[in-house]
């Protein structure tokens, strides 16, 4: 049975944002072309929703198929006057978010955060939306704890993304969690997005595109990308940007929004992750051909990262494990749910691609 997701639009609700959730996750197929999501559009009442711009839409469902939903997405919508002066819901919107069951996964975009904050279920939380209204939503909300820096925050059952764009990344990261790297990248690509940028990475890079593109640093790092497997030094990325380091690492993080060794680590722990997922090498081998050296560091890098072991990581998906002792049931495996975290969920595969969105974006807006 598909994984059913209910998306719920409200008046005020910006378009592009709504389309985003059906649009990621019905490009989420078996190989045989079967969807993995059952996509739902609904309102209060049923009625016809008044956008942010000049059009109104009719949607199918009325706020009771929040009731059936597995995943329940609050589209973009921006605060209102009445929501800001006091940080309390209407009530008919606060009782459609009580038939939401406990199970439920649920998923703001933008600044539908505040609606998420306004019930309740932010408190205590790490939690992120637009980078223009952090500081309003941490002032009417003093329990939650905004996360400025952020594309996207997973709390387990509760999750926040940033702008529009950080929607897409968002829904991908949800599709890489339920059913695997190779499977979000596939959507990814019949949706001609990159398949993965971080969720800890900055919602705006101030100088994404180098005037000088001689002076650019992607050609080192495909350069990186190409010899994962052997030892990189910063020193020996900046002498192949014919750069000093101190230059290279400037100019690399006004790029990418990150430092150049944590880049690398990321990499490497993304082709572990798909590794893991679709060979049945051994921990020891994946960890050689990723550049850690030793199943040990690999093992710290995926507790520290991911919250989990890199054969239970491979269980959670379903992948085959032949290493020594390994038990008859490895593929049985599901992956449990996790504290609060900001987690890192890439795909080597097309990575060029994320890279070359994260240098010529302006960040999630």
């Amino acid at each position: 049975m598909p994984h059913r997701v209910a998306v719920l639009a409200l008046d005020g609700v910006l378009p592009l944002d709504l389309g985003i959730p059906a649009r990621v996750f019905n490009e989420a197929c078996e190989p045989d072309g079967t969807r993995l999501y059952s996509v739902v559009t609904c309102s209060l009442g049923g009625r016809p929703v008044r956008t942010h711009e000049d059009y109104r839409i009719v949607v199918d469902h009325d706020e009771s198929a929040l009731e059936s939903a597995d995943t329940v997405v609050l589209a973009t919508q921006e605060p209102s006057e009445h929501l800001l002066a006091n940080g309390a819901l209407p009530e008919e919107l606060a009782a459609a978010l009580d038939r939401i069951r406990p199970q439920t996964r649920i998923v703001s975009l933008c600044t539908s955060a505040f609606l998420l904050a306004a019930a309740g279920l932010l408190d205590g939380r790490r939690a992120t939306t637009h980078w223009a209204l952090c500081d309003v939503l941490a002032r009417l909300f003093p329990d939650v704890e905004v996360d400025p820096d952020v594309l996207f925050v997973d709390n387990g059952r509760i999750l926040t993304s940033a702008g529009g764009a950080a929607g897409i990344d968002l829904c991908l990261h949800l599709v890489r969690l339920d059913h695997g790297a190779a499977v979000a990248s596939a959507a990814a690509r019949r949706c001609v997005v990159a398949p993965w940028r971080e969720g800890g990475q900055a919602q705006f890079i101030e100088h994404p595109v180098p005037q000088d593109t001689d002076r650019s640093t992607s050609a080192t790092r495909q350069w990186a990308l190409d010899r994962l497997a052997e030892p990189i030094t910063l020193e020996d990325m900046a002498r192949h940007a014919h750069m000093s380091v101190r230059t290279f690492t400037r100019r690399f993080r006004g790029e990418v929004g990150s430092s150049p060794l944590k880049w690398l680590a990321q990499r490497r722990l993304a082709h572990a992750r798909l590794l893991l997922e679709s060979t049945d090498l051994t921990v020891t081998r994946i960890a050689t051909a990723c550049g850690f050296g030793d199943p040990v560091a690999l093992r710290k890098h995926f507790r520290t990262h991911l919250g989990l072991s890199p054969l239970a990581y491979r269980r959670a998906h379903n992948a085959p494990d032949q290493s020594p002792g390994a038990s008859s049931d490895l593929r049985k495996g599901r992956r449990e749910t996790r504290g609060a975290q900001t987690v890192t969920r890439e795909a080597l595969e097309l990575s060029h691609i994320a890279d070359h969105w994260s240098s010529c974006r302006r960040g999630a807006v």
